[in-house]
């Protein structure tokens, strides 16, 4: 079942904890790419130094400012594209990037949009956009809306399978939000970034 609207209207440590376990879905050339969530990271507001919109509103940002349920797609160092599902309410920035996925189905295709095996094929977020043909021309996608992307509910999963954490690559941010143990992972997936 697609997930609503409501589904990311919510408090953004919440979603967070609630997208693993779920199943994201991309169509490509007519192929259903699908793969479980595995890992994710929070960021929440002006106020965390480790968000993008902690230097104000930008064109860049302005989809984070949105409404919930809506893709930010960014690129870093010119090649590698990120995943975020917007959350929260309108106004109120803030997102969950997706981190790692455990392909379900078209992992064939995957494997040739990353020209490699299935070795490190969707541990990571850049890794996952690749193998999934995630890109800027997603960025302010509707996710609610069912086509090319998508989220699909699936069984809660148990918090005592869930691990939390530092958030990585953030030594920019002050000392306090670099320690929020704002990534949550799956314990013991292979899937899971290093």
């Amino acid at each position: 079942m697609l997930l609503s609207a409501s589904f990311y209207n919510r408090p953004t440590l919440d979603v967070a904890r609630d997208l693993l376990g779920k199943q994201l879905v991309r169509v490509w050339y007519g192929v259903e790419l699908r793969a479980k969530i595995v890992e994710v990271e929070a960021y929440i507001g002006e106020n965390d130094t480790a968000c993008h919109c902690s230097k104000g509103r930008t064109p860049r940002t302005e989809v984070m400012f949105g409404a919930g349920g809506h893709a930010y797609v960014y690129l870093v160092y010119g090649m590698h594209h990120m995943l975020n599902v917007v959350t929260e309410g309108d106004g109120f920035p803030a997102a969950v990037l997706i981190r790692a996925v455990e392909p379900l189905s078209g992992v064939e295709m995957m494997r040739e949009n990353r020209g490699r095996a299935a070795k490190n094929l969707t541990n990571g977020p850049g890794r996952l956009c690749q193998a999934m043909a995630i890109d800027r021309q997603l960025n302010g996608w509707n996710l609610a809306a069912g086509e090319w992307l998508w989220l699909e509910d699936a069984p809660a999963v148990a918090r005592s399978a869930i691990a939390t954490g530092a958030r990585i690559g953030i030594g920019y941010a002050s000392p306090t939000d670099r320690r929020a143990p704002w990534r949550l992972w799956l314990k013991d997936n292979p899937h899971v970034s290093r």
